[in-house]
């Protein structure tokens, strides 16, 4: 997929304000179809630390959120791309996905080289070893969580060069805490978020739960974001193409009571985390982590759901 990131380099962002830490409700509700698990944590936990805080924006249930008076016109234009049904960008074929690794707390720090974004990424060292799994295709993200130290290193366009990576651009995020990127600068990805924790996962749907929102794609973007996200990779000043962050959330009344297995748990996640804009790409494609366990058959079953029985939430502004 083609990410037109550097479209949004040339935006000068004026406000003078610092960005806090977004502090958003969540609650660790089960699905009604599923038997609770007894002990489960509230959010999500890889390599022995909790996918960020509970009242961060990617654990939080926007079920009940109002929507947002421009939400008929931002589908209708992520539709106008000619993707119009929901579709999983990953499953069972290791290219596909967005692959991730946890190393132990021992793992060497290597140098990163930064020749694309250097001044908007954190500079190396970082515990990203020579045999990482990279993304297929062209965007070639790495993806590590070391273990117990609760911090996750992301690349872009990553290649081992030895002793350490090029990379496009990079970023780290303290797992503990909900501090976001300065604002204007991107990350591993387009919007300036994470992207793990907007990974589809085989163990926790294999579980019967997702605990947080998606991370999906758009055809086209408009020239702005919405936090928490802090980058636009948009190339249009139309306000009816979606912004970086934006938050879409499948209708309540929508009927999954047909849908089986993993996809029925993906579409009960959509309905009570969602899913967020974070790159260009084709429309409606949803993120997941690579896994030769996944079903393609279940998964398949999302095909069928059209991107108009989504709407869009009210979780910010848009920045430009």
């Amino acid at each position: 997929m083609q990410h037109p990131r550097f479209l949004s380099r040339t935006i000068m962002l004026a406000f003078g304000f610092a960005i806090a830490s977004v502090t958003l409700a969540a609650t660790a509700q089960y699905s009604t179809y599923l038997p609770l698990v007894v002990g489960r944590p509230a959010v999500p936990v890889i390599g022995g630390c909790e996918i960020f805080p509970s009242d961060n924006a990617w654990n939080q249930d926007v079920s009940t959120l109002p929507v947002d008076s421009r939400s008929a016109n931002y589908i209708a234009s992520i539709n106008a791309g000619g993707a119009t049904r929901l579709h999983p960008d990953f499953g069972s074929d290791p290219s596909y996905g967005i692959p991730f690794v946890v190393v132990p707390a021992s793992q060497p720090l290597v140098p990163i080289n930064f020749v694309e974004y250097a001044d908007e990424s954190d500079p190396g060292p970082y515990p990203i070893p020579a045999n990482a799994p990279v993304e297929g295709g062209g965007d070639r993200h790495v993806l590590v969580v070391r273990q117990n130290e609760c911090k996750l290193y992301e690349l872009y366009h990553a290649a081992f060069t030895g002793p350490g990576w090029n990379a496009g651009s990079g970023a780290v995020w303290n797992l503990r805490s909900n501090a976001l990127r300065p604002a204007g600068w991107t990350s591993a990805d387009a919007a300036g978020l994470p992207i793990l924790p907007g990974l589809a996962r085989y163990d926790e749907v294999n579980a019967g739960e997702i605990r947080h929102a998606l991370r999906f794609t758009v055809w086209r973007s408009q020239n702005g974001y919405i936090l928490p996200a802090t980058h636009a990779a948009g190339a249009t000043d139309d306000p009816n193409y979606p912004p970086m962050g934006l938050r879409l959330r499948l209708k309540a009344n929508y009927d999954i009571s047909g849908f089986t297995g993993h996809a029925r748990v993906i579409l009960t996640a959509l309905k009570k985390y969602g899913m967020i804009v974070a790159d260009n790409g084709s429309s409606w494609f949803i993120s997941g982590a690579t896994d030769s366990r996944w079903n393609d058959d279940d998964l398949n079953q999302l095909k069928s759901v059209p991107g108009n029985v989504f709407e869009v939430v009210q979780t910010g502004t848009v920045v430009r």
